[in-house]
């Protein structure tokens, strides 16, 4: 029993550590996912000499991401 409870242990001390590597990633990404919509919200803001009429980039990009990983 105590080899058992071991081996469970140390598999949950695995999948919190990969749990914290992969929120990173996701808060990196998600970084990245902001910085290039401002990026994209300048440009498209710019004086247009076309006279093309701009898309709505009001999407909920102030969500944080889903911690549970369910879309």
């Amino acid at each position: 029993m105590d080899r058992v409870n071991s081996n469970l242990y140390l598999q949950n001390c695995y999948i919190m550590k990969e749990n914290e590597r992969l929120r990173k990633k996701a808060q990196l990404l998600n970084q990245e996912n902001q910085a290039l919509l401002s990026e994209l919200k300048q440009k498209l803001s710019k004086p247009n000499s076309k006279g093309n009429t701009l898309p709505d980039l009001n999407l909920s990009s102030g969500s944080a991401p889903n911690p549970s990983g369910s879309s």
